[in-house]
């Protein structure tokens, strides 16, 4: 059988932070299990996945989510040995573009580098008339726009479009269905919004002058979070058009980057480089994907009992919960469970098979371990 989901559970503790902000400037929150547990937002961890990925790709097989396609063209053209003229071309079809895929200014459009060299060949092919168009601030010919939208269409193979997928609101073909989903981080135990009040010294100020150069506060949590990703490799495969070298790496690179993601805000006041405490990941040949967040419907909390801190009394009852999810619904589905942890914790419902000694084994294991289909 071939593998059908990559599953990544994770339980990553952050001293005091503020990673992920809302409108009024405080940590991001939420209510689960009838309290209110710290939170960090979907979008917030793929932006900082996106970026461990320049750590395994070249800038060109990364696309750009920019409402400035006029830049991309602009150095393309300049590339291309372009001089006269680029400033108003690339300008105008840039703009032109934006308008065929969203129908507006102020959208931020996913485009691929591979789209964009196509779309430079279209120009510099019709160079005369599109300069004398761009010039004039005319639409551009019909041929050239339909050019540029069947390029669209036919689909970026570039690696974060190939994950994420994009909406292209004025030319639905130009979408792309994401192979992944990532859940927004929850807290496992309750969490309250702390303050740091700060103030800031004035180093010239004359000794009569009294008081703070300025003050303010900064609010922050402290949390222990369970993070759930799921990689859909049928649709990985698709997206990437058969390119089965390409899906291993992004297989790979994806895992790797999903542990050492971490949301940079406010990193210069708390510097909350935590890195996950448990890792585990999980091939499914046949079934439904599993979430494990249900392990934490029940708050967290340091067990004196059992003399566990919050991080492993959170990795306790994800054990308690895998077990009772395999029973109440079967695990045949499942190829592979591998995780690591700790040395000193002591879990109950996971082989010893399935346990390694870190992220580089554990990566390797899943990539033994996929399957791919032996046709497209």
């Amino acid at each position: 059988m071939t593998t059908k989901y990559i599953e990544l559970h994770l339980i990553q503790n952050f001293a005091p932070s503020c990673l992920n902000r809302d409108d009024t400037n405080t940590p991001k929150d939420c209510e689960f299990g009838g309290v209110r547990r710290a939170r960090i937002s979907s979008q917030c961890l793929k932006r900082a996945i996106r970026n461990q990925f320049k750590e395994y790709f070249e800038e060109k097989d990364i696309g750009k989510r920019t409402r400035q396609v006029k830049y991309l063209i602009k150095d393309k053209l300049i590339e291309k040995g372009k001089e006269d003229g680029v400033d108003i071309v690339s300008e105008h079809c840039g703009s032109r573009l934006r308008n065929l895929l969203v129908g507006g200014e102020k959208t931020v459009i996913h485009i691929g580098i591979d789209e964009t060299d196509k779309i430079v060949d279209v120009i510099l092919n019709n160079w005369d008339e599109v300069l004398k168009h761009a010039e004039k601030k005319k639409k551009l010919p019909d041929k050239i726009e339909k050019e540029f939208v069947s390029i669209c269409e036919e689909h970026s193979k570039n690696i974060d479009i190939a994950l994420f997928g994009r909406m292209m609101a004025s030319k639905p073909k130009a979408n792309q269905d994401a192979s992944c989903q990532v859940a927004h981080a929850i807290s496992t135990h309750a969490v309250s919004l702390e303050w740091d009040f700060y103030t800031a010294v004035d180093e010239l100020s004359r000794e009569e002058e009294t008081g703070a150069g300025m003050m303010g506060v900064i609010g922050y949590d402290s949390a222990c979070f369970y993070r759930y990703s799921l990689l859909d490799i049928e649709q990985l495969l698709k997206n990437l058009k058969g390119d089965k070298e390409k899906v291993q790496k992004t297989v790979s690179a994806f895992i790797a980057s999903s542990i050492d993601a971490i949301p940079p805000a406010k990193q210069n006041s708390f510097a909350a480089h935590n890195p996950p405490s448990f890792v585990l990941a999980v091939i499914r040949e046949k079934g439904m994907p599993y979430s494990l967040a249900n392990a934490f419907e029940k708050p967290a909390s340091p067990d004196t009992y059992k003399k566990q801190s919050l991080v492993e009394n959170s990795i306790s009852k994800l054990d308690e919960y895998w077990k009772w999810l395999n029973t109440a619904y079967g695990n045949e589905g499942v190829a592979l469970s591998v995780f690591f942890t700790e040395d000193k914790l002591k879990l109950d419902n996971f082989s010893k098979e399935e346990k390694v000694k870190g992220k580089e084994e554990l990566i390797k294991k899943v990539m033994d371990n996929l399957k791919l289909p032996e046709k497209e």
